[in-house]
Parts: structure tokens; C-alpha cells; sequence
């Protein structure tokens, strides 16, 4: 997924404001042309992703702070590696520091997540699939972090993609009429079934994709023996690592999976600074 900088910037000018207010005043304890350089580690192993938020919080507080990276979004880390160094004014530092990491820590947190559950399947064919289960003002940065974790992005929202659950399908009808008014806004049309029998109507109505919602392994064989390769399918209902496997060897296309931007962990980073 590309991120549009205009996102990034928003992103951490929110947090700033909701962090610093009217200024830091403990910062302000500091010579305002004091210099100072820091270094970040990580304190376990994470797959980084973020670094632009955490540049952006600098670059907003003073625009001459100079990173260096050693690693990118992306990149599988250690413990106790060195991720970058800082230099610059000593306020900045001290104002942006728990911001820039509070972003770091929570993309990485789910860049982490998913690539814990795409190794797991990683000889297969499927793909796992993040959902609109994200934190509040960073869908875009976290699925981002999705895709760096090696993950696979759903709709972003609810506006670029169609997905017909049972509450549509009650107000429409049918499936059937659910699916022929959503062939006329021209995007990708997904349709949630619960039977083998909505299966086959959603089929009927040549649906692009086809969620299988909380299907055991043996309906989602049937499932995929009846589908033929016509839509997409994806298995989804309170999936855990447990049986992930299982899920995709029976040949589903993907599995969309909550847990990965809502059951995260956040990734602990250290920064330290000398003045």
C-alpha cells in the first residue's frame, strides 16, 4: 500500500497537538539553542514499519533534525539494534519523543502481528487479509503496516469496495437483488454468506468475491469443490493461529483476520539522548 505524505503529516500533527497543547514546559527547562543527539533501539525482535511517522514528528517540531537510518520499514530487527540516530535541537528531541515512538511501536506492533501469521502459512497459496478493525484516525497507517508485515489489504473503508453482509441482504431482499444493484457501481463486489445454499445463490449472481463467514474446515472444502475457481474466496470468523493452517491448505484465497490491527502488542523502543 502507498501513503500519501498528506496522511502521514495529518496523522502527527494530531498527535502533537493532542500531546504538546499550548507547549512542553518541561522541554522549555532547556536552553532553547541547546543541541543534543539520540539514538533509538529495539528492545526485542519486531518488523519495522513507521519511520516516516517518526520522522514526520521531528520535522514538524523543527525541520533541521538530521535521522540516519540503519533499517527500513519492512525489515526484520533484533534485540538491542541500533534503528537510527538523531540529531538536532534538544527541545525537539524531548517534545517528539514519545510521540514518534508511540507511532513507531504501534505499526510495527502490527507489521509484527502479521508476519507472525504470514509465516504460518507461507508453503500456501492463500492470503491473509487485514480488516477495518483499526485504531481510530490510522486505517491508512495501519494497513500499511499490513502490507509491510507481508499481509494483503481489504477495502480501506466504505467506499471503495462492496461487501454485502446479512443486514444488506435483508433490506435488498435477496442476494440476488443485493448483488445486481452493486453490478452498477462499477467495484469490486463481495457478498458474506453463512450456508453452502447462500454460497451457491451468491455464485449465481456471479459475486467477485465471497466471504465464508465462521465456516468449519469441512464446509470450507465444500465450499471451495463448489466454487471451482469462479470468485474469491475468503474465510473469516474468529480466526487464530490455531488451525490457520488447516484453513488454508483447503484452498481458500484469502483469510481476513481481525487480530491483526486490534489484538497488537505495542513494540518496545528505546531512545536514548545525550545532551
Amino acid at each position: 500500500m502507498v501513503i500519501n505524505q498528506k496522511d502521514i503529516s495529518a496523522n502527527v500533527k494530531s498527535a502533537l497537538a493532542e500531546d504538546v497543547g499550548s507547549g512542553d514546559v518541561t522541554a522549555e527547562l532547556i536552553p532553547e539553542d541547546a543541541l543534543a543527539s539520540a539514538t533509538l533501539i529495539t528492545r526485542e525482535h519486531a518488523v519495522i514499519a513507521g519511520c516516516q511517522w517518526f520522522n514526520e514528528v521531528f520535522n514538524q517540531l523543527s525541520g533541521t533534525s538530521k535521522i540516519n537510518w540503519n533499517v527500513a520499514d519492512g525489515d526484520v530487527v533484533a534485540p538491542e539494534q541500533i534503528l537510527c540516530t538523531i540529531d538536532g535541537s534538544a527541545r525537539s528531541l524531548l517534545t517528539g519523543e514519545r510521540t514518534a515512538i508511540n507511532f513507531l511501536q504501534t505499526l510495527s506492533a502490527t507489521a509484527t502481528t502479521v508476519a507472525s501469521f504470514v509465516d504460518i502459512i507461507k508453503d500456501t497459496d492463500t492470503k491473509i487479509l487485514d480488516t477495518r478493525k483499526t485504531i481510530p484516525g490510522l486505517r491508512l497507517a495501519q494497513k500499511y503496516a499490513v502490507a509491510c508485515g507481508g499481509g494483503t489489504n481489504h477495502r480501506v473503508g466504505l467506499y471503495d469496495a462492496i461487501l454485502i453482509k446479512e443486514n444488506h441482504i435483508m433490506a435488498a431482499g435477496s442476494i440476488t437483488q443485493a448483488v445486481k444493484q452493486a453490478k452498477l457501481k462499477n467495484l469490486l463486489v463481495e457478498v458474506e454468506v453463512e450456508s453452502l445454499v447462500e454460497l451457491e445463490e451468491a455464485l449465481k449472481a456471479e459475486a467477485d468475491q465471497i466471504l465464508l463467514d465462521n465456516f468449519d474446515l469441512a464446509l470450507l472444502e465444500k465450499a471451495v469443490h463448489i466454487n471451482q475457481g469462479r470468485a474469491k474466496l475468503e474465510a473469516s470468523g474468529n480466526i487464530n493461529k490455531d488451525g490457520l493452517y488447516a484453513i488454508a491448505k483447503t484452498g481458500v484465497d484469502y483469510i481476513s483476520i481481525g487480530a491483526l490491527t486490534k489484538h497488537i502488542r505495542a513494540i518496545d523502543f528505546s531512545m536514548r539522548i545525550n545532551l
